[in-house]
């Protein structure tokens, strides 16, 4: 979820949707050149959410800045779905692969 701190109150729909879907999702603080004008735990603690959730700092024009947040969200994609670690590794069933 891609948020721009001067309009945090947008995001509650969002958020409590993902959280009732239990979608894994991940807040994206979106600044520019480097200015980020609220930390992470502010912004945490502004929107309620859960210690568990990832919070990246992101300017979305800049593709590195986009792909590591993307990246990011896979990751934590894959945690939540397989708390063990596990997920996508094929598992041997006597001689056919299946994915977990």
């Amino acid at each position: 979820m891609l948020v721009d701190t001067r309009r945090l109150a947008d995001c509650f729909p969002a958020i409590d949707y993902f959280e009732e879907a239990r979608l894994p999702f991940i807040v994206a603080i979106n600044g520019f050149d480097g200015y980020y004008p609220h930390a992470a735990d502010e912004v945490r603690d502004a929107l309620t959410l859960s210690p568990d959730i990832p919070i990246v700092q992101v300017d979305a024009r800049d593709r590195a800045s986009t792909k590591s947040t993307l990246i990011t969200l896979v990751e934590h994609a894959i945690t939540v779905g397989d708390p063990e670690g596990a997920a996508g590794q094929p598992t041997s069933t006597g001689g056919q692969n299946s994915w977990r």
